[in-house]
């Protein structure tokens, strides 16, 4: 039951921050870059820092939070980590890495995950991220940009993502 209340009460808020997003700095260059990734899908996290060559930004400026569906009982050393055991009953979001990642003002946040996740979608719709990119089957209202690449193909996901921001004149 409890199960249910909290996936109910995520929706929720993330209807409620979908109606309260600022889009007055969607068009800013970017500068800085935010992942948001479902771990089961990826792992490969240094192919994601990699995107600082491509787009011609520096490295440091690029931040990674994953998404483990289930914590597993051994204590990870990530700590740019989040499972469903850190979203309340009330869907509020109790892990204190997750909210500072959220509170940066990223230029791009890419979601980096396939189809729909409750979880990670109201991480994205809490993100006061200036533009946000998503995948294969994204809920459309998160995402400004949805890229239409199988995640598996990173390359390809890079080359797309680079000519979007290209033509949409987020890159020096």
């Amino acid at each position: 039951m409890f199960k249910k209340l909290k996936q109910y009460s995520i929706k929720k808020s993330i209807d409620k921050n979908l109606n309260s997003r600022d889009l007055s700095e969607v068009n800013a260059p970017l500068i800085t870059l935010g992942f948001l990734v479902d771990e089961i899908l990826f792992q490969d996290f240094e192919a994601l820092y990699d995107y600082s060559n491509l787009l011609g930004i520096q490295r440091k400026d690029i931040k990674i939070f994953s998404f483990l569906g289930l914590k597993k009982s051994t204590p990870s050393m990530r700590q740019d980590q989040i499972s469903d055991k850190d979203f309340a009953w009330d869907g509020t979001i109790k892990n204190l890495s997750a909210q500072e990642f959220l509170s940066k003002s990223f230029d791009v946040l890419i979601g980096y995950y396939k189809g729909s996740n409750t979880f990670l979608d109201m991480m994205v719709s809490e993100s006061k991220a200036k533009f946000k990119i998503g995948g294969i089957g994204a809920d459309k209202r998160l995402f400004d940009l949805l890229i239409n690449v199988e995640l598996e193909n990173v390359e390809d996901f890079k080359d797309e993502t680079k000519k979007y921001l290209t033509v949409l004149n987020k890159l020096k």
